[in-house]
């Protein structure tokens, strides 16, 4: 069942430490493979980081990103990790990337503390306000970026220039409840919601049925 499938993550920070005579990635698999068997998770797909700096974001690491194409493709929820540290070592980059799969619904287990990652440590509590912050100021200095930017086409063109309108609520609640798992586990792809929201009579204000960015931001809300 998709639900109890797994993807294993492994990383090495040294180049030193890659190779067929090194023990660092047997020692992960060793450790992924160890923790799946005890929680009955079925280990579906590796992904591997070699030479990596564990303080590099994990959105620049091929890797992990190879595993997000993946997951986006499959219908897994799962990333297991050898330790927290595998993942990344830098707490605000560890932190940064936690909160982005947990944005995407995707679960991130370190084999040796299951629970690790969503400890509610007073640093990583903080860490998390910051971020939050951040992400209000960003959010907010967009927002005026754009409104100016109307206002300036505005007085060139002689007319109001609208923003993006908002996605009506009964569109959003309907794409939330498309998204839920099936009964066997598995949830269906953003086309095929997009594809039953415009069945519904919720489209884009182009009349076009939504596309898959837009639907991604609904189930997201």
């Amino acid at each position: 069942m998709a639900d109890r499938d797994a993807i294993a993550y492994y990383r090495t920070s040294s180049a030193a430490n890659v190779g067929a005579d090194k023990d660092s990635l047997e020692r992960q698999r060793s450790a992924v493979e160890s923790y799946a068997k005890r929680a009955g998770l079925q280990v579906v797909a590796e992904f591997y980081d070699a030479a990596v700096s564990g303080a590099d974001p994990i959105d620049t690491r091929a890797g992990f990103a190879a595993a997000l194409e993946r997951i986006a493709g499959n219908g897994v929820r799962k990333i297991i990790v050898e330790t927290a540290s595998r993942f990344a070592r830098d707490l605000i980059v560890q932190e940064v990337g936690y909160r982005m799969l947990c944005e995407r619904g995707i679960e991130l287990i370190a084999a040796d503390s299951p629970e690790g990652f969503a400890d509610d440590t007073p640093t990583a509590r903080l860490i998390r306000q910051i971020l939050g912050a951040v992400s209000e100021f960003e959010k907010a200095a967009l927002v005026a970026k754009l409104r100016g930017a109307r206002d300036r086409k505005s007085r060139e063109v002689g007319r109001r220039i609208e923003g993006r309108r908002p996605v009506p609520a009964d569109a959003v609640v309907l794409a939330r409840r498309l998204n839920r798992k099936s009964k066997s586990g598995g949830r269906p792809s953003l086309r095929t919601i997009s594809a039953r929201l415009a069945e519904a009579g919720h489209l884009a204000p182009s009349g076009a049925p939504y596309g898959t960015e837009s639907v991604k931001r609904m189930i997201a809300r």
